[in-house]
C-alpha cells in the first residue's frame, strides 16, 4: 500500500475564525433529507457566505418539507423517471453540492452533479469501492470541479493539533496507534446502516474515523490484517484492523455496531503518548504525557455541531478557484477506498455495486 507522507492539516488559511467570510456567497444545494443532512445543514446555515438555495429528495413530500424548515428556495424529487439530484444539478443558479445519501448511492449522484459542473462535497464513505472513487475523481479532474470528501473530524482544531503535537517530535517517533469507535445499532433490517445494498455495516460508516488517526500520525500501512463478524445478510457488525508498517510500527483500529467502547485514541511514541477524551471523532481533551512527567491537557470546543470547519473549507477552496483540498486531498480518498476493499476481501463483504465493476 502507499504511504501517505505528507500532512497538511491546515490548509490556506490557518486558525481563522470558521465563520468569518471568506469571499463571494456560495448557493448551496443539498441532495437527500436524512439525519446527517439535517446535522449538517444546520451548521452550513451559520456560514455568512453560503445561501440554502436547493434540496432533492426521492419524495416530494420530504423534499418540501425540509425546504420549509430549513428555508431552501427550492427542492426537487423523483419524477418520471429522473432522480431529484438530477434536477437539482441541472439548476443553473446552485454552485455547489453536498450529497448526503446512503453510501452506495453516491457515486450516481455525485457524478451526476460534477458532470452537470457543480462542486460537490460527499459525505462519507465517499463511495462503495476504489473503482467508483477513482471514476469520480478522474470527472473532477476533467470538468476542473472541487471535490471532497466530507470527513469532518480531520478538519477540527483538535484533531489538527492532536497530529501537529505527533510531528513535533514531543512523543519522539511514533510506535503505535490504537483507536475505536463503537456503539450497538438496533437490529432494524429496514435502517441503511443494516442494508448491504446501502452499503451498510461498521466498515463504511465507522471505520472511517480510527482510520484517520493511524494515517495522521503513521500514515497509510504497508500491510493489513482484518478479522470482523458478518450477520446473516452479509452486513460486517464489526472488525479490527491490524495495520503494518515497513519501520515495525503498528497499528489497531476497532469499529462495532455490536457494542460500547471507550472511543478513544492512542499515540504513542518513543518519548511520551498523547491520548483522546471525547469520541474520536470529536475528541474534546487531548493529554499529553512526556515520559513520567505530569500530564498536559488541552482542551477543545467546537463551534456548532463541528460541521462548520469543514464546510468552510470547502467554501474556501471554491471561492480560491482551488479544486482539490490540501487537507483532504484526492490521494486521502482513493487510499482509504482501496484499503476498505481489501479490508472487505478479507471478511468477504460484497456489495451489488461491486457487480458493475468487474466485468
Amino acid at each position: 500500500m502507499t504511504r501517505h507522507i505528507q500532512h497538511t492539516w491546515l490548509s490556506l488559511q490557518d486558525n481563522m475564525d470558521p465563520l468569518a467570510a471568506t469571499g463571494e456567497t456560495l448557493r448551496w444545494g443539498v441532495v437527500a433529507t436524512g439525519g446527517i443532512a439535517r446535522t449538517v445543514v444546520r451548521d452550513l446555515a451559520m456560514l455568512p457566505d453560503a445561501t440554502l438555495h436547493a434540496v432533492s429528495s426521492r419524495s416530494r413530500e420530504r423534499a418540501a418539507e425540509f425546504a420549509r424548515e430549513f428555508g431552501f428556495r427550492r427542492h426537487y424529487a423523483d419524477d418520471d423517471g429522473v432522480p431529484g439530484y438530477a434536477a437539482l444539478a441541472q439548476d443553473p443558479d446552485v454552485d455547489v453540492v453536498y450529497v448526503a445519501t446512503p453510501h452506495a448511492q453516491h457515486y450516481e449522484a455525485a457524478k451526476a452533479v460534477i458532470e452537470a459542473g457543480k462542486h460537490v462535497l460527499v459525505e462519507k464513505a465517499f463511495t462503495v469501492n476504489a473503482h467508483e472513487a477513482q471514476e469520480l475523481v478522474d470527472l473532477a479532474k476533467a470538468r476542473g470541479v472541487f471535490l471532497m470528501e466530507a470527513v469532518w473530524s480531520r478538519f477540527l482544531p483538535s484533531m489538527q493539533r492532536a497530529f501537529e503535537i505527533a510531528e513535533s517530535g514531543e512523543l519522539g517517533a511514533v510506535q503505535w496507534v490504537s483507536a475505536d469507535l463503537g456503539f450497538p445499532a438496533p437490529k432494524d433490517p429496514t435502517n441503511r446502516i443494516w442494508a448491504l445494498e446501502a452499503g451498510g455495516g461498521a466498515l463504511l460508516d465507522l471505520s472511517v474515523y480510527p482510520l484517520l488517526w493511524a494515517v495522521g500520525a503513521l500514515g497509510f500501512p504497508d500491510s493489513l490484517t482484518a478479522l470482523g463478524t458478518l450477520n446473516e445478510d452479509g452486513v460486517d457488525e464489526q472488525n479490527v484492523l491490524a495495520l503494518g508498517y515497513s519501520g515495525g510500527q503498528l497499528a489497531t483500529l476497532t469499529s462495532s455496531l455490536l457494542a460500547h467502547g471507550p472511543r478513544a485514541a492512542t499515540i504513542a511514541g518513543s518519548e511520551g503518548v498523547l491520548t483522546t477524551l471525547g469520541s474520536i471523532n470529536n475528541p474534546r481533551e487531548l493529554v499529553v504525557r512526556r515520559g513520567w512527567d505530569p500530564p498536559r491537557t488541552e482542551n477543545f470546543d467546537a463551534v456548532g455541531r463541528g460541521y462548520v470547519y469543514e464546510l468552510r473549507e470547502v467554501t474556501r477552496c471554491v471561492q480560491s478557484g482551488v479544486t482539490e483540498s490540501p487537507t483532504m486531498p484526492w490521494s486521502h480518498t482513493l487510499s482509504t477506498m482501496r484499503l476498505f476493499d481489501g479490508v472487505r476481501r478479507q471478511l468477504g463483504v460484497r456489495y451489488p455495486n461491486d457487480e458493475r465493476v468487474i466485468r
